[in-house]
């Protein structure tokens, strides 16, 4: 079994899907490490789909819930819950993109003397 950090970051609308969401994700190995921020390194995918169906059934349209999962295919996929969908996001290296995707280069600062 494949481990990976994962970190679930919340912000809940309400009193009641705080106090889920905060309660279960204790029970699937996370830590709080800041004020909604938590945090495991021995996560697995099936336990993080499990707890995405989880999340589902405690929170309402007005949260958002962001998870961050590296590895995922050796690159750092982004769940998002948003109004009660789930999109996911998967954030490619820099040298995986292609010519026309790359950044332009950064414009060379100007030498001109300034005038007082």
């Amino acid at each position: 079994m494949a481990y990976m950090f994962v970190s679930v970051v919340c912000d809940l609308g309400g009193e009641d899907s705080r106090a889920a969401v905060y309660g279960l994700l204790p029970q699937y190995g996370f830590e709080k490490v800041q004020r909604a921020c938590f945090e495991s390194v021995r996560a697995s995918d099936k336990q993080v789909a499990a707890l995405k169906r989880d999340i589902d059934k405690v929170t309402d349209y007005y949260d958002t819930v962001r998870i961050y999962q590296y590895p995922v295919d050796g690159r750092l996929a982004i769940s998002i819950l948003k109004e009660n969908r789930w999109k996911r996001v998967v954030v490619r290296a820099p040298s995986e993109l292609g010519p026309s995707e790359k950044a332009p280069p950064a414009k060379a600062a100007s030498k001109a003397p300034h005038k007082a």
